[in-house]
């Protein structure tokens, strides 16, 4: 059985009893990113747009220490505060998925972790 436990210092650790990803037979199961800055720990400032921005950073370095990318990105749930946020997280979002974009889903919840703005986790292959 192909099973790996993933984790880079060049995304946020995990701030709870979770992987940053788990790799198995060459799919890449990323556990949901926060807009956490991986060297202080801390959720960055600014607001949704920054936020997303930093999630989608978080992701990337997360799937390319896999030796994966977006371009293999298979499937992505987004999770908003507030549905409001929806076309500013949606516009950043197509940024990094010009083109074949994956399957997804995009729910408002009543609270994401430390209180951010948004929550973004994928499942992409090797």
């Amino acid at each position: 059985m192909n099973h790996k436990v993933i984790q880079t210092s060049k995304a946020p650790a995990a701030i709870g009893p979770y992987s940053q990803a788990v790799v198995h037979n060459n799919i890449v199961y990323c556990s949901g990113q926060i807009a956490l800055d991986a060297e202080t720990m801390e959720i960055i400032e600014g607001g949704v747009e920054e936020q997303t921005r930093q999630v989608m950073e978080n992701l990337n370095e997360v799937l390319l220490e896999t030796g994966s990318g977006f371009g293999k990105v298979l499937k992505c749930s987004i999770f908003l505060d507030d549905m409001d946020d929806f076309k500013i997280v949606n516009g950043i979002y197509a940024e990094f998925f010009a083109e074949n974009p994956p399957a997804r889903e995009t729910v408002a919840v009543q609270t994401l972790p430390k209180n951010v703005l948004v929550e973004i986790s994928c499942v992409a292959y090797i």
